[in-house]
C-alpha cells in the first residue's frame, strides 16, 4: 500500500499545472485514478499542445446544438463559486434526474461555498431536460447547471 500512496504522490507532482485531465493506473497492488480539472473544454490557450486545439476545433458543431438548447430551455445557472452536490448527503438519493417534473421553489441541487450549503431552487414549474454539472465537480458564479423545459 505504501508504495501505492508514492506512486499517487508522483503523479500528483507530474500532472500539477498541466493538460491532463485522468490518468489511471492499475498494478498488482491496486488501482489509482487520478482526476484533475483544467477548466472548460472550450478554452483555447497558446500553451495547449496542437491535438487539444484540434479537439477543441472539432467541437464547435456541439457548442452550436447547445446554444439552440438554450433558447428552447430555461436555464439554471450558479449564482456563486463553489463545489456542486447533486445530494443532501453522501449516499443520499440526489434531489432531482434528468426527466423529473420540478415546481417552482423545489430544490435541485446543493453549492458548498466556504463551508456553506447553499441550496439552489427552480425558479420555474417544468422538466429538467439535462444536468450539466457531474456531482462533485467544481463551478464558477454563472455556469449552466440544468435545462429545464417550462411547463
Amino acid at each position: 500500500m505504501d508504495n501505492l500512496i508514492k506512486i499517487l504522490d508522483e503523479i500528483i507532482k507530474k500532472i500539477e499545472g498541466k493538460n491532463i485531465e485522468e490518468v489511471s493506473i492499475e498494478t498488482e497492488e491496486g488501482k489509482i485514478k487520478v482526476k484533475q480539472y483544467i477548466g472548460p473544454k472550450e478554452i483555447v490557450s497558446e500553451n495547449y499542445p496542437k491535438v487539444e486545439v484540434k479537439e477543441v476545433i472539432t467541437s464547435e458543431t456541439p457548442k452550436v446544438e447547445v446554444q439552440k438548447e438554450e433558447k428552447k430551455y430555461h436555464v439554471i445557472k450558479s449564482p456563486l463559486v463553489g463545489t456542486f452536490y447533486r445530494s443532501p448527503s453522501p449516499g443520499a438519493p440526489p434531489f432531482v434526474e434528468e426527466g423529473d417534473i420540478v415546481s417552482k421553489g423545489q430544490v435541485l441541487c446543493i453549492i458548498e461555498a466556504l463551508k456553506v450549503m447553499n441550496e439552489i431552487e427552480s425558479d420555474i414549474n417544468g422538466k429538467i431536460v439535462k444536468i450539466l454539472v457531474e456531482n462533485g465537480q467544481p463551478v464558477d458564479y454563472g455556469q449552466e447547471l440544468f435545462y429545464i423545459e417550462p411547463k
